[in-house]
């Protein structure tokens, strides 16, 4: 029988306080959202006053990171340089901010950030990311 790691809801507040620390070392307000390999929502904050529509975003960003096991700043890229395509894809968010979450290279969740602008959510959840490693 085949066996994976996983990611635990230690290692999901562990990400999620790694990206917290980034977003207030530079006074973002967001919403930080972490999800299995299944894009099961496992952990969610926001942040006081953070505009309520990104909580959806942020766990929509940190699913579509787990269902291609890609950051969602390619699908953003892929768009903005006219690859349309993207915008037709189920569950695609063409926005920087969702970076899927790997433990010895298998894909066992996903971070998604929402709050502010998407390359700095891309930055937060980047943050998040390294406190994994």
């Amino acid at each position: 029988m085949a066996s994976k790691p996983i990611l635990t809801l230690a290692d999901a507040k562990r990400i999620a306080a790694a990206a917290e620390i980034e977003a207030k070392n530079n006074a973002w307000k967001v919403v930080i959202a972490i999800v299995d390999d299944g894009g099961h929502l496992i952990y969610l904050q926001r942040e006081h006053d953070t505009q309520f529509g990104s909580v959806e975003t942020a766990i929509m960003k940190a699913n579509a990171a787990v269902a291609f096991q890609r950051p969602t700043k390619m699908s953003e890229e892929a768009v903005t340089s006219g690859r349309l395509i993207h915008l037709a894809l189920p569950g695609v968010i063409p926005a920087e901010g969702g970076i899927p979450l790997l433990i010895n290279g298998t894909v066992v969740g996903g971070i998604g950030i929402s709050g502010v602008r998407s390359f700095q959510d891309g930055q937060i959840a980047a943050a998040g990311v390294a406190a994994l490693d």
